[in-house]
């Protein structure tokens, strides 16, 4: 019985830490908040509109994109079968940002509504093109770990290439915005950006978690997995459609946010469980809290100026990785 408590626990923990640490970074800034100041201020006051306009959509914003790069690594840690799988080393988030480079320098003209979502609908093809490519040599098993992240920084520098170009051939405006974006940035969070972004990474959250258990027999292998009545390949592919979502619309609302989707999922799975019906939500919550946390750092550190997000996050998950190839030395062909 306390076995099976202890991941309720310590989600339950999770989810306090978070709430805690999202009331914190809305009252943190260039200007210092307190409840006790928004409480005796009427709602016409400055106070309550940076609250609420400024502060409130950028932690919202957070929430969604810590959760989704978490929750998209630990799918395809499992989908891949390797801790080392991670949307920005394996280049899923730069083929996204690829393809919102597109959209960007070349615009379509298209509605409000659907010029709101164009972005993210064109970070989910990027992302999905890549993973697919991933997916198609990763059934090769002959090459292990080796062959999977030699793939990915190959289509790693190929997208750099072809950012590289677009921003060549961008004008003054659009070349600070690809650097900017580039870094990653919760900056531009707003409302409308945040309702958009919340109506495609909640409905694949849940997905998700929906396919917790099969992902769970997958680990098995694909022919262990098919006797015990999992449908491998549309499970494979709807997984991979989910993750490609959550990764594309994260990477075209905040632009590159590096390691979040490696080093949360291992974490998790080495304190709470390897079990994806804990993985998956444990994930979820601890990348959003150490996205919340690296944005108020980003955001406080330097203030009134501001660092890119995605520096900070490097700065923790470079170091991470650099362990994790050093405890998985020996083991890369296996």
């Amino acid at each position: 019985m306390r076995l099976r408590e202890r991941p309720r626990l310590m989600l339950a923990g999770l989810m306090c830490f978070t709430l805690l640490l999202m009331l914190g970074a809305a009252n943190m800034g260039a200007l210092t908040l307190s409840l006790r100041q928004l409480w005796h201020a009427p709602l016409s006051d400055p106070l309550w509109h940076i609250w609420l306009n400024i502060r409130l959509p950028r932690v919202l914003l957070a929430l969604l994109v810590g959760s989704a790069l978490a929750a998209a690594g630990a799918v395809m840690q499992g989908l891949f079968r390797n801790p080392l799988a991670d949307p920005g080393l394996l280049g899923i988030s730069s083929g996204a940002a690829l393809f919102v480079a597109f959209a960007l320098l070349m615009p379509l003209g298209l509605p409000p509504l659907l010029a709101l979502y164009s972005p993210m609908l064109a970070a989910f093809a990027g992302s999905l093109a890549v993973t697919a490519i991933l997916f198609m040599l990763g059934r090769d098993e002959r090459g292990g770990v080796t062959r999977l992240l030699l793939t990915g920084i190959a289509l790693n520098a190929l997208c750099g290439a072809a950012v590289g170009v677009l921003t060549y051939i961008s004008n003054d405006q659009q070349l600070r915005q690809f650097s900017l974006w580039g870094m990653g940035s919760l900056g531009q969070a707003q409302w409308p950006v945040l309702l958009v972004a919340a109506s495609l990474i909640v409905p694949a959250m849940v997905g998700v978690q929906c396919y917790a258990r099969k992902l769970n027999l997958l680990q098995l292998g694909d022919e262990d997995a098919h006797y015990l009545g999992v449908k491998v390949k549309q499970t494979k592919l709807i997984l991979l459609l989910l993750s490609a979502l959550l990764v594309g619309t994260a990477v075209a609302v905040s632009g590159v946010i590096a390691f979040i989707g490696l080093v949360i999922p291992h974490l998790v799975r080495m304190n709470l469980s390897a079990d994806h019906r804990w993985l998956l939500p444990g994930s979820a919550l601890a990348g959003a809290g150490l996205l919340i946390a690296a944005d108020t750092l980003a955001r406080t550190l330097l203030a009134p100026a501001e660092m890119p997000v995605g520096l900070l996050t490097s700065l923790i998950g470079g170091p991470y990785f650099l362990w994790l190839i050093v405890t998985h030395k020996g083991r890369t062909h296996d």
